[in-house]
């Protein structure tokens, strides 16, 4: 195989374990379309390059598999949109300013920015303006998709890349201001959180469904 086309497939692959957490080399293989033998040396690359690691699983008779995920890494390879000077400058606010004018301040530019997502979305039935959402952010520098509820009532957006991780680990409340943003540019509708990367799991969710009559 040439360098030509082991380059998509190895952030093909990147992305796929960034989308689903971890998973086996079959089932990556199946996905792309290529061998397992094929796909295990794409991951023993990936895995010297120290982006991807592996762990055992014992998944019926037989020989124990081996899960893949993401390193840190792994990880930083994708954009990261908390550049230093924003985590300097809430840190210099953080260490001027009151809580609660910190706390306004994230307010207002989670405001802000629900405003412009609205213009964005316009009136639009809810599964058109939660997929355009889902693309806005996504050009923002979070990896987003979206799929039906499991309750078959709304929307669930996924993001599997957050562009202000960093930031985010450092000052939770930004998570905080980020479900207010959904909620603001979805006022018709219940937003509930259902998963958070910072507590657990590999990636944030937001489930969107119409506000009962």
């Amino acid at each position: 195989m040439g360098a030509q086309s082991q380059a998509p497939t190895r952030e093909t692959t990147l992305t796929l374990l960034l989308r689903q957490g971890e998973t086996s080399a079959a089932k990556l293989a199946e996905t792309l379309g290529i061998s397992v033998q094929a796909m295990r040396r794409h991951l023993r690359s990936l895995e010297h390059d120290e982006l991807v690691k592996s762990s055992p699983t014992q998944d019926g008779p037989g020989r124990p598999s081996n899960l893949w995920r993401l390193t840190q890494k792994g990880h930083q390879h994708f954009p990261d949109g908390s550049e230093n000077f924003a985590l300097g400058l809430l840190e210099s606010m953080a260490a001027t300013l009151p809580p609660e004018v910190m706390a306004d301040l994230l307010r207002q530019q989670a405001l802000g920015k629900a405003t412009f997502y609205r213009q964005q979305l316009g009136n639009a039935p809810l599964e058109q303006r939660v997929r355009e959402l889902a693309n806005l952010r996504v050009k923002e520098g979070y990896l987003s998709d979206i799929q039906p509820a499991p309750n078959g009532q709304g929307w669930c957006i996924s993001e599997f890349h957050c562009s202000v991780q960093r930031i985010a680990e450092e000052y939770p409340a930004v998570c905080d201001q980020e479900l207010q943003l959904i909620r603001h540019t979805f006022p018709d509708c219940s937003v509930e959180r259902v998963h958070w990367r910072l507590e657990s799991g590999h990636s944030c969710g937001f489930r969107i469904a119409p506000k009962q009559a």
